[in-house]
């Protein structure tokens, strides 16, 4: 037997250990288990390339728990050590590197977000164990190993006679890490991190029915039958699927394939996903996975199910940021890259050039899988359209390279179902809804049913409205408006839409400038100033007497600042403010002027205004109460 001191410069290593990933010493068990599965590969390796005189057999990860001795064990055969490769690889090596990466973050108060801990390796096991032993036999003619240390420099070593190839580690738990003895609480680790490892994982027995009994039926004297019961017998509970959808090729799946794995990703998810994209490059970087497009509700919550980051089969972490790009952190599934560095900060990780590389082929793949699904089947994306828009157009705000590729399959829906691009749109609308300085319109709605009356009126005229309803549109519409300063977006009920689309023949008014100016005080005095700015405009006769509108720019404003950024954040809340349009040309308005008694004139004013606001569903209340006995009156 020899004893030793481990080189140590970092003073108490092993309290520093436990004290700096306390908020995440369950990865112990991720840790052991990575370096048994790097264990067992390396073998197979060896033997592939006949290096290694043995047989790999059913090679597996085992996980075992004794309560009474309070200890759990991680047991692989893989390719073991001598002693003299537990003295380096264990004293010299993989303390050295627990010791660095320690130093380098311990001091770091901003450094919470450190992604993985694969750089401490064995050493991780003092996170949760007073006292750690190994035994392990190499796959050489070499005799078996026994280490032992207590969680002090000091440590044992000497021969043991282990005669099974591979590693054992039995961790000591410690008092305050007990929950590691619960059945449940491992048994939840491991279907975390490791219910895709590459390796086979153990953790106890099952009882199955036995395949190679056939229980017999028998009849009794009245002829009725009795089946005996499945005969069961006890076999390894193997907790992990080793080769996921991820780890296969595209062309070797079918469609139930990528189904079955999303459910098996997402249990608790019953609604399947719209369509998958499968990532596989091995240059400049290797990288695999498999992105699933959810169905999505109307609003840029993140979703529980997150995309999931896996090393070499090892799950890492679920908070994908500055590997995935924003707008793709809304869809599910998986990546795996052993290219992603995965032992450093968070700012580090953001600021790398292989990690902006991934990013930018994910986006780029994404891009090419929408358009390539555009192009084949156009009626099929227009149906998914409203459930994939939001990511979309998430997506072209804030990543301009899949702007410019997105342009080409992105749709805009009108009112009457039909999709346009927006180069289609342009095309459709470039005659009818030009003003005469030359100004191109597109006419949207937010809602088909609120904005109901403004839209009939201006597809009387011919013009194409759509429906765009997503709660990032008013940030989008800048942004292509942004392209071509003659193309502006309005809301149909942002004014009359004559005056949205203005062309050459104004319609002259019926009333007088006098009578305009007789009648303006009159409307302002019967409506609330703070909040309508009265606009008297001469419109088709026709048209309703009194219309509600929000300026586009107000309202554009409001909407943007409520759903964050464009500038509009510190400068408080845009008050309500609407102009109320009066038709000088509508029956109604000149009988209000030229009414006798204050009374009747009053009253008509309060009807046109209440009727103009019911189309806007801004009467509620006790407003709305006083309007309906109001009308109720003038039906007697």
């Amino acid at each position: 037997m020899s004893k030793g001191n481990i080189n140590v410069s970092v003073e108490n290593i092993f309290p520093l250990i436990k004290k700096f990933l306390y908020s995440d010493h369950e990865i112990f068990l991720r840790e052991l288990i990575s370096n048994g599965t790097d264990a067992t590969t390396k073998l197979k390796h060896l033997i592939s390339i006949g290096e290694a005189e043995t047989e790999l057999g059913d090679a597996k990860i085992e996980i075992s728990i004794d309560k009474d001795a309070k200890t759990l064990t991680i047991k692989d055969q893989g390719l073991g050590m001598t002693a003299d490769e537990v003295e380096k690889y264990i004293n010299q090596i993989a303390f050295s590197g627990a010791e660095e990466f320690l130093d380098k973050y311990k001091d770091d108060k901003n450094e919470t977000g450190v992604i993985g801990h694969f750089g401490l390796g064995f050493y991780s096991a003092f996170m949760v164990a007073d006292k750690v032993e190994i035994f392990t036999k190499s796959f050489k003619n070499a005799p078996a190993a026994h280490w032992t240390c207590d969680g002090s420099p000091e440590y044992t070593l000497e021969a043991h006679d282990k005669s099974d190839r591979g590693t054992e580690i039995v961790l000591h738990i410690a008092e305050d890490s007990t929950e590691f003895l619960e059945e449940g609480k491992i048994r939840g680790l491991l279907t975390k991190y490791n219910r895709f490892n590459q390796v086979p994982i153990k953790f106890g027995t099952k009882k199955v029915n036995d395949p190679t009994h056939e229980p017999k039926t028998t009849k009794d004297k009245d002829g009725k039958e009795t089946t005996e019961p499945h005969r069961q017998i006890e076999v390894d509970d193997i907790i992990n699927n080793t080769e996921p959808a991820w780890t296969k090729k595209p062309a070797d799946l079918e469609k139930e394939d990528y189904t079955n794995f999303y459910r098996e990703l997402y249990p608790m998810q019953f609604e399947e996903s719209l369509f998958h994209i499968h990532l596989n490059v091995d240059y400049p970087f290797n990288l695999t996975g498999i992105l699933f497009f959810p169905k999505l509700s109307q609003n840029l919550d993140m979703q529980k199910d997150k995309i999931q980051l896996y090393q070499n089969q090892v799950f890492v972490t679920d908070n994908v940021e500055g590997i995935v790009p924003d707008f793709l952190q809304m869809l599910k599934g998986v990546i795996d890259s052993p290219d992603i560095p995965l032992n450093v900060s968070r700012s580090y990780l953001q600021a790398d050039g292989a990690v902006k590389k991934i990013s930018g082929y994910i986006t780029k793949k994404v891009a090419d899988k929408l358009s390539s699904l555009f192009k084949k089947d156009r009626e099929d994306f227009e149906k998914k359209w409203n459930d994939i828009k939001v990511i979309i157009e998430y997506g072209m705000l804030s990543e301009d390279k899949f702007f410019d590729k997105a342009k080409k399959f992105a749709l805009y829906p009108t009112v009457a179902d039909k999709y346009f691009t927006f180069d289609e749109l342009l095309e459709k609308t470039k005659d009818t809804q030009t003003d005469k300085d030359g100004n191109h319109v597109i006419l949207y709605a937010a809602n088909k049913d609120a904005q109901h009356s403004y839209i009939q009126e201006a597809t009387a005229k011919g013009y194409e409205v759509l429906v765009l309803d997503s709660p990032i549109i008013a940030h989008l519409m800048q942004k292509l408006e942004g392209g071509d300063a003659k193309v502006k977006f309005s809301r149909v009920d942002a004014d009359h839409v004559d005056n949205l689309i203005k062309k050459d023949d104004n319609v002259i008014s019926k009333l007088s400038d006098e009578e305009k100016e007789k009648l303006k005080p009159i409307i302002e005095a019967a409506v609330p100033k703070e909040t309508y700015t009265v606009q008297l405009e001469a419109m088709d006769s026709s048209s309703s007497p009194f219309i509600i509108t929000v300026p586009e720019f107000m309202r554009r404003m409001k909407e943007m600042q409520a759903s964050g950024g464009g500038g509009m954040m510190g400068m408080g809340n845009f008050p309500d403010m609407y102009n109320l349009v009066v038709n000088t040309n509508s029956p109604l308005v000149s009988e209000i002027l030229n009414t006798k008694t204050a009374k009747k004139q009053t009253r008509l004013i309060s009807q046109a205004f209440d009727l103009a606001k019911l189309s806007q569903n801004l009467l509620h209340g006790e407003e709305l109460t006083n309007f309906i006995k109001r009308s109720y009156e003038l039906i007697k």
